[in-house]
């Protein structure tokens, strides 16, 4: 952990030190389709103190370079073949490069998948002086006792979601306020370290600086909700091609995220595997095709089968919409109904709002919002990455969710663990250490 701890800190001196420059590039690594797009800074707001969260400052930015390839080497969310996801991680990075006409070091990476596992974590301490200071946040941040997360774990996120002074809660930023006891509810997301260690060495593998990293889920629930959805409570389902990302946010924090691993590639695995075609086949009969809801025309309407295999009988087949249909809508539930397990194990249903907002390239498959709010409730809705300078139009769809919320988070990143001096005798299983070392040094 205080290993990763000083790991963060040396990335987020990086970003800052990328944005001073103005051009950073942010890269979403998914299962089915490498982004990269090219960011340049206008200005950079400058903050007080350490935290460079939406309290730090206001930095504005203009998409100057975008490119998207498909994915290679990566299953899941995860990189699992590391030369062809060097390859794929490459050619987008030097096609949005040639687009920005600039060449770029740094880049703010996001990836699904990794096992992404929660916990809510609280601390509180006395304030020192009469006034909240820099230093009492740090404090109140050391003082949160760390659940033991298990070995092969790392930290992704660790985000200060609520203060209380004495008997006032629901505070964003309590610097400055006089007070006698601070307390805070910290949300901590922890992930499969191979699986960062594995992006992190392909990136250098490219030539890459990572200059920031975050997780999918997240960065979704920040382009797609509006304002209203994440103050009052809300749940974003990204539904990739190998995961379904699910974050839930509340008080405009993120205080839980999760993974189902299926996704769209799996829909169109059983179309192949049901139909006897290729996966590119399979693919395009989804895409032009395909739904969850069957109507009385579907049954009429055909659509031809068309292979190369030198069999007559077998590359002229049709098959009626319906029969898509059917192979479909099984694998769409499946993945519905696992996220409803994992939103009814969060205690979504106890938020003053359960707006579900759906967004990722599979969320467009045509009925997909009827079924949804059949399965995970009554409030559902399609939702679409926030708009952002220079965005190619390509790039505005539901798939590109998470991209569009990378450059959100490079811009406003929010207060993390990392963006304060923690005291060096209160880093988590630093006491143990000291102990050790104290041990053989006397004995």
């Amino acid at each position: 952990m205080t290993m990763f701890y000083e790991t963060q800190r040396a990335m987020r001196n990086m970003r800052k030190a990328a944005m001073q420059r103005g051009v950073v590039a942010v890269l979403d690594v998914g299962s089915s389709k490498i982004a990269c797009l090219v960011l340049r800074f206008d200005q950079v707001g400058d903050a007080p103190g350490d935290g460079v969260g939406s309290m730090a400052g206001q930095a504005g930015f203009r998409v100057i370079g975008a490119a998207t390839t498909r994915s290679r080497g990566v299953n899941f969310g995860e990189i699992e073949a590391m030369p062809e996801a060097e390859r794929a991680i490459r050619t987008a990075v030097q096609a949005a490069q040639k687009m920005a006409n600039i060449r770029v070091d740094h880049v703010i990476a996001c990836f699904s998948g990794a096992g992404p596992r929660s916990y809510g974590l609280a601390g509180e301490v006395d304030v020192e002086g009469q006034a909240v200071s820099e230093q009492d946040i740090s404090r109140v941040l050391a003082a949160c006792d760390v659940p033991d997360y298990g070995e092969g774990r790392e930290v992704l996120h660790a985000q200060p979601v609520n203060f209380a002074l004495d008997h006032r809660s629901g505070l964003n930023d309590p610097r400055g306020q006089i007070g006698n006891t601070l307390s805070t509810d910290m949300h901590m997301l922890t992930v499969d370290s191979v699986a960062v260690q594995n992006l992190v060495h392909c990136l250098k593998r490219c030539d890459l600086e990572l200059a920031g990293i975050a997780s999918s889920a997240y960065v979704t629930g920040v382009s797609s909700l509006v304002e209203d959805e994440q103050e009052l409570g809300a749940a974003c389902i990204d539904m990739g091609g190998g995961t379904t990302g699910i974050s839930i946010f509340m008080k405009k924090h993120m205080i839980y995220a999760d993974a189902v691993r299926m996704g769209g590639d799996h829909v169109t695995g059983d179309i192949s595997m049901a139909l006897q075609i290729p996966m590119s086949h399979a693919e395009r009969i989804k895409t032009f095709y395909g739904g969850v809801v069957a109507t009385g025309r579907d049954d009429l309407e055909k659509i031809e089968l068309k292979s190369e295999t030198g069999d007559w009988n077998h590359d002229r087949r049709e098959v009626s919409v319906a029969e898509l249909i059917g192979i479909m809508r099984p694998r769409v539930e499946e993945i519905l109904e696992e996220v409803r397990y994992r939103l009814d194990a969060a205690g979504f249903d106890h938020l003053p709002s359960q707006q579900i907002v759906l967004t990722g390239g599979a969320s467009q498959i045509p009925g997909l919002d009827g079924l949804a709010s059949r399965i995970l409730g009554q409030q559902v809705r399609l939702g679409r990455p926030l708009r952002v300078h220079g965005l190619p139009q390509a790039a505005t769809g539901p798939g590109f969710a998470a991209t569009v919320g990378m450059c959100l988070f490079a811009a406003h990143p929010q207060d993390e663990w990392w963006d304060f001096d923690l005291p060096i005798d209160r880093y988590p299983a630093r006491s143990l250490k000291r102990a050790v070392r104290w041990f053989k040094d006397n004995w």
